[in-house]
């Protein structure tokens, strides 16, 4: 109980001074990442809170990152005389630091500064008519150089009709919530569960995605995966094994409701050559108005021998998340609140969890956001409290 005490104490000190920051931050102070720089716009153009996008933002990344109302501005392009070369007037760049004080009931320090957490670069835009990129590099991550993570060219709307390839490296799960925009720490643990020795998860991995969006509000996107995660390449070969991992997600929006249905199926060997055949199957919904938006995902996920042993035990895992995101000036606020409930059960024990966070957020800047939340584990006696700021620049 002291530990704790000496924990809360230290975070509320922290807490002070962040305080003090957001308030001397001037309030319309405008943010300046990579395509706020080229457009010569805010970042409320497309963020509601950064990183979390609004419609118009998700347009923009869905279109290639190019701008869904209208052609380039000509500002953003050099005329080079060459019909056949496209180059962008500046080279889109952008850095993203997050820096976070957390106070919990561990085994070692009960209140860590984790000054930073992360360091990021990014950068994205348009190569030709129907090609664009995007990647960013994690140079710092919880101590460790991460290297790439998102990293893919993007061939939007080929034949004339909103049908879009993307090649490289993405999350399978980004088709459903993405948790590069989430608003909290605390992170979606359904994708990132791996079950047994299994590899696969619903996080990052290299292959295809295929998306077509139709005039009546379908949206059906398909993957291919190599179903390994992103290892490095052994013998310059990045997969294991020949087997491919298939992904499929339908959702239809009527109004302000969306709902999808996902399925997954992956069949993976170790280095014996035992097989594990993996399927997930579930269904997400959002709702929500100008002021407020609820995510909700469930999945089941089921592992024939996630242990690899000669006499294969099949396990069953269920989980998900319900979400709740509160705007009390819509796109324009300043405050945003956030309840994020997280909940794991299979046959595997160990993976079972059930967490609720309650955040709040405030952005002090268009890109500088201050974030306080607390979660509390089910089975834990005690919650844990995290203190962070989000700058991009």
């Amino acid at each position: 109980m002291k530990k704790t005490i000496t924990a809360l104490i230290s975070i509320i000190m922290f807490s002070l001074v962040l305080t003090i920051a957001a308030m001397v931050s001037h309030e319309d102070a405008a943010a300046i990442p990579a395509f706020a720089r080229k457009y010569r716009a805010s970042c409320s153009m497309c963020h509601v809170a950064t990183p979390k996008l609004k419609a118009y933002g998700e347009e923009f990344a869905g279109n290639g990152f190019v701008l869904p109302d209208g052609e380039e501005p000509k500002r953003a392009t050099i005329d080079t005389g060459d019909e056949d070369l496209f180059l962008m007037r500046d080279f889109p760049f952008a850095v993203r630091l997050d820096a976070y004080m957390r106070a919990s009931d561990t085994e070692t320090a009960d209140a860590d500064l984790e000054t930073p957490y992360g360091l990021k670069f990014l950068s994205g835009g348009r190569v030709s008519k129907h090609l664009s990129y995007y990647f960013y590099f994690y140079a710092f991550e919880r101590g460790e150089v991460a290297g790439l993570e998102d990293a893919y060219l993007h061939f939007n709307n080929l034949t004339g009709i909103d049908f879009d390839v993307l090649v490289g490296q993405f999350q399978v799960s980004d088709p459903l919530f993405k948790r590069e925009l989430r608003l909290t720490f605390e992170d979606y643990w359904i994708y990132t569960l791996r079950v047994g020795d299994s590899r696969a998860n619903l996080t990052y991995d290299r292959g295809l995605m295929l998306t077509y969006g139709s005039s009546i509000g379908l949206d059906l996107i398909g993957q291919v995966v190599n179903g390994n995660g992103i290892p490095p390449a052994e013998n310059r070969v990045f997969d294991f094994e020949t087997e491919k991992a298939f992904a499929l997600r339908a959702s239809q929006g009527v109004g302000p409701v969306r709902v999808g249905l996902f399925g997954y199926f992956n069949r993976e060997k170790n280095e014996a050559g035992i097989q594990n055949e993996i399927w997930y199957a579930g269904a997400d919904a959002t709702v929500g108005g100008e002021k407020w938006e609820v995510n909700a995902q469930y999945l089941r996920r089921e592992d024939d021998n996630p242990l690899f042993v000669g006499q294969p035990d099949k396990v069953t895992t269920d989980g998900g998340l319900v979400e709740l995101v509160v705007l009390p000036q819509g796109d324009r606020s300043r405050w945003v609140g956030v309840v994020l409930y997280n909940w794991i059960s299979g046959d595997l024990e160990t993976h079972d969890l059930e967490r609720i966070t309650l955040g709040i957020n405030h952005m002090a800047a268009r890109n500088l956001r201050f974030l306080f939340e607390v979660t509390q584990d089910i089975d834990a006696e005690e919650p844990a409290f995290t203190l962070g700021a989000m700058t991009a620049f």
